[in-house]
């Protein structure tokens, strides 16, 4: 069954476009009361690659992985104050031809719906998240570096995700697998590559704003 769907994923990826469609990017926005609140951070664009569409209707789950640092300046080099990280996970389920998100922070997973259309689990994915980044010292200047890495997870994954969306989550979504597999995962990963799913970075930095 699995060699089944690997073939018809292959066959998919090698008729579908190479070029993603439109514009893809990371917003950084500072609130309107910076250091009071994080900055809205969100993905714009990320599921509009057609290679990308092929890879989750044929059983291959996208992960956004989400990094938002806050920098202070004003000295010879700017100083590190602290990041927080989270995932963003789609996944189609056949049985009910619906795309799944949710959102993971830490251990806490926040579904953010279930849909029919991809353009729907497009807007899921896009909806804005507000980190929370403790701002150490008031007065001083700061700005915000975000990245996000989108990639299919590989065939080794599609397991883990299934034991995750039954409550195992660490696994799956946090990269915490077992050392043994990690030939399978190899395999699995060069798979992914050879049909088209190759790993994005988007970064993005936010203007400078005064903590008080």
């Amino acid at each position: 069954m699995r060699g089944l769907l690997v073939a018809l994923v292959l066959l998919v990826a090698a008729a579908a476009p190479a070029a993603a469609q439109g514009s893809v990017r990371l917003d950084v926005e500072l609130p309107s009361q910076p250091g009071r609140t994080g900055p809205r951070v969100r993905a714009v664009g990320v599921l509009r690659d057609a290679r990308l569409r092929d890879l989750l209707r044929n059983g291959f789950p996208t992960r956004l992985h989400f990094r938002t640092e806050l920098w202070s300046t004003g000295g010879w080099l700017n100083d590190f104050e602290g990041a927080t990280e989270w995932d963003v996970v789609v996944r189609y389920d056949p049985l009910d031809a619906t795309y799944q998100v949710v959102r993971v922070v830490g251990d806490r997973v926040t579904s953010l719906g279930r849909y029919r259309e991809m353009a729907q689990a497009q807007l899921a994915v896009e909806r804005p998240y507000v980190p929370s980044i403790r701002i150490p010292r008031q007065g001083r200047r700061y700005y915000y570096n975000a990245r996000v890495e989108v990639e299919p997870m590989s065939v080794n994954d599609l397991d883990e995700v299934e034991r995750w969306l039954r409550g195992e989550l660490r696994p799956a979504v946090r990269g915490e697998r077992n050392p043994g597999t990690a030939l399978g995962r190899g395999v699995g990963q060069l798979l992914v590559r050879l049909i088209g799913g190759e790993r994005r970075e988007l970064e993005a930095r936010s203007g400078t704003f005064v903590a008080n």
